[in-house]
């Protein structure tokens, strides 16, 4: 199937103010994608209109944020289970460094419904860092039931090969690149053996499904029951990507 990990909507400051989970649902499913997430920066507060709308769409949900380490590395934090994610969202949001967003400077942080009516809008900046390192990120994300990404990481900005230098080791499900191979400054990067992903790190409604991937799994394999994804089987599709 067709799967793309990293996408923002509104909610995210640096995002289109258009892109709300309906909207990046619609985009989605006409190119083609069978599981999508969403992935605001330290926020998942757009995820529940996301739950809400996604079977209409014929899409499989992943609930989660593109959570800024202190280090300034961004992670891909994902969740199979809503209420999980937003407990760790509630989590997540206590350590966020307490600076006031300013909307006319920085941009505006609004979560929505399912039929984009404005809910609230978040106070504090949300592409701050959160008060979390890379060494622990990972095991406290798995402590809420979820499984972490590194995020991008051959960019010349909040990757690990721009702020740490090389990838560490860590419980990385996957690594998450712009290209593939991975390549920093046109030195090919030391992967440790992790399985490779391409996402589109969609903030606009143009960017949604431009460096998805294919997961070798089927939609019955996902399912455990009900309509929430099997992380393990999930996790287990990931492992079957070339590395």
């Amino acid at each position: 199937m067709l799967a793309d990990l990293h996408n923002h909507s509104c909610l995210s400051p640096c995002g289109d103010l258009n892109l709300s989970p309906k909207t990046l649902l619609e985009i989605g499913a006409s190119k083609g994608l069978k599981l999508m997430a969403l992935t605001d920066h330290n926020s998942s507060l757009n995820c529940p209109a996301f739950a809400k709308l996604s079977k209409q769409y014929g899409i499989i949900p992943i609930f989660g944020m593109e959570a800024t380490t202190n280090e300034e590395v961004h992670v891909l934090c994902l969740f199979s289970n809503l209420e999980k994610c937003m407990a760790f969202n509630d989590y997540a949001y206590s350590i966020l460094t307490p600076f006031l967003n300013n909307p006319d400077k920085t941009g505006d942080q609004v979560y929505v419904d399912e039929d984009e009516n404005i809910l609230g809008e978040v106070e504090y900046y949300l592409v701050n860092p959160l008060d979390l390192s890379i060494d622990n990120i990972g095991e406290k994300v798995i402590e809420y039931g979820g499984i972490v990404i590194p995020a991008h990481v051959d960019r010349v900005a909040f990757s690990m090969s721009s702020q740490l230098g090389v990838i560490v080791d860590g419980p990385w499900s996957a690594l998450e690149c712009v290209r593939i191979p991975p390549s920093f400054h046109d030195n090919q990067l030391d992967t440790h053996g992790y399985p490779l992903i391409t996402s589109s790190d969609a903030h606009y409604c143009e960017h949604v499904s431009r460096r998805s991937f294919e997961l070798d799994v089927s939609e019955e394999e996902l399912f455990s029951g009900g309509y929430e994804v099997d992380l393990e089987v999930f996790k287990a599709a990931l492992g079957r990507r070339l590395r």
